[in-house]
């Protein structure tokens, strides 16, 4: 069947249908990822978005038992080519089929590399992934225009507190759309994680007195997070080490007054090389954020500059001054990409030993 992808500047693309034949509207975006699929579609933080694969054959070894949450999260998927006959020897399934289970639409045989150069030459914009032929362009660019995600981190955090059992230091969680291997990473290094949704107030998290406390990665703008800023201001107020990712990052540093902007197309894929001004090291490092922290915003006497971009110069981290914290824009816990910076969970560890 043909599948039309839409964008708000009125270009088209046609393809073929693949997954779910439902219509939708989302924000496209790219990723640069040339394996882990999976875990790009099952990643919270694409609430809200339709995923662009630049890599051209995506599927080719099927579903694999590495899921990042509990199910698909993308509006929409767009490749070039969907491989129709997976073969590897943890293949459960194909990517065919695991989308129209998890009733994610998208569309294939597209040129992603002519989709790619216009969303980075004119920016991030809204599109409309349809099976519908008799489209009205007119009537469809208002709709694209007026799109708005919403309020993605509610939709994509857990509806209540669990906890993965642990003999070491104790760990609350707050989901605000978080990878699974995020607790994974904590876990394997002995903690008990306790998973808190991400409206749950501090007051509740800060009287379970545990050692330390991370803030997760998430979707959407987080300066639409208003109600889980001023809880994560109470937070930053305690003596317990926090370390935050992504999302967390970004309103850990709106909760202290800094500002955060959208980029132009964003950081996302397995291969964004990021320093560490602390050592000067350079890591290759897995991201997927549409935001950044403004360094000019951020005070110097509240958190310093711990980590930048090696490509364009933007923020990647802070360390904040006189307090057991630090914060990160890029994915420690990798899945998909690099495991250079898994350190940082090791660094976690030792500041909550003093």
């Amino acid at each position: 069947m043909k599948a039309f992808l839409i964008l708000e500047d009125g270009t088209v693309f046609e393809g073929t249908s693949i997954g779910s034949r439902k219509e939708i509207i989302s924000e496209i975006v790219f990723n640069t990822s040339m394996t882990g699929y999976l875990e790009v579609l099952t990643d919270p933080s694409y609430a809200g978005q339709a995923v662009v694969m630049t890599y051209p054959l995506i599927g080719n070894y099927g579903v694999t038992p590495d899921m990042e949450s509990r199910r698909a999260w993308p509006d929409g998927y767009i490749v070039r080519e969907l491989s129709r006959m997976p073969s590897n020897f943890r293949c459960e399934g194909s990517l065919q089929d695991f989308l129209k289970a998890q009733d994610v639409p998208g569309i294939a045989g597209i040129d992603t590399r002519a989709l790619t150069k216009i969303l980075r030459e004119k920016g991030t914009m809204n599109g409309m992934i349809t099976t519908n032929e008799a489209f009205d362009i007119k009537e469809v660019l208002p709709r694209l225009k007026s799109y708005q995600m919403g309020d993605v981190v509610s939709r994509a955090t857990c509806q209540e507190t669990y906890v993965l059992k642990g003999s070491g230091k104790r760990i609350a969680l707050l989901d605000l759309g978080a990878k699974r291997n995020i607790a994974k990473s904590l876990h394997a290094r002995g903690c008990e994680v306790t998973v808190y949704p991400a409206h749950t107030a501090a007051e509740e998290i800060i009287a379970s007195k545990p050692d330390g406390i991370m803030l997760s990665n998430g979707p959407g703008d987080p300066a639409d997070c208003k109600a889980i800023i001023k809880e994560i201001r109470k937070l930053y107020e305690t003596d317990i080490p926090i370390f935050a990712i992504c999302l967390g990052h970004q309103l850990m540093a709106l909760a202290m007054g800094a500002s955060t902007y959208k980029l132009k197309y964003g950081h996302r894929g397995g291969n964004h090389p990021v320093k560490d001004l602390q050592t000067n090291r350079v890591y290759i490092s897995s991201q997927n954020h549409g935001y950044v922290v403004d360094d000019a915003s951020v005070s110097p006497k509240t958190a310093v500059p711990a980590f930048v971009n090696v490509n364009d110069g933007t923020n990647e981290g802070l360390s904040y001054v006189g307090k057991n914290i630090f914060t990160v824009q890029f994915h420690p816990e990798a899945c998909p990409g690099p495991q250079d910076s898994g350190y940082l969970f090791d660094r976690f560890l030792e500041m909550m030993e003093g």
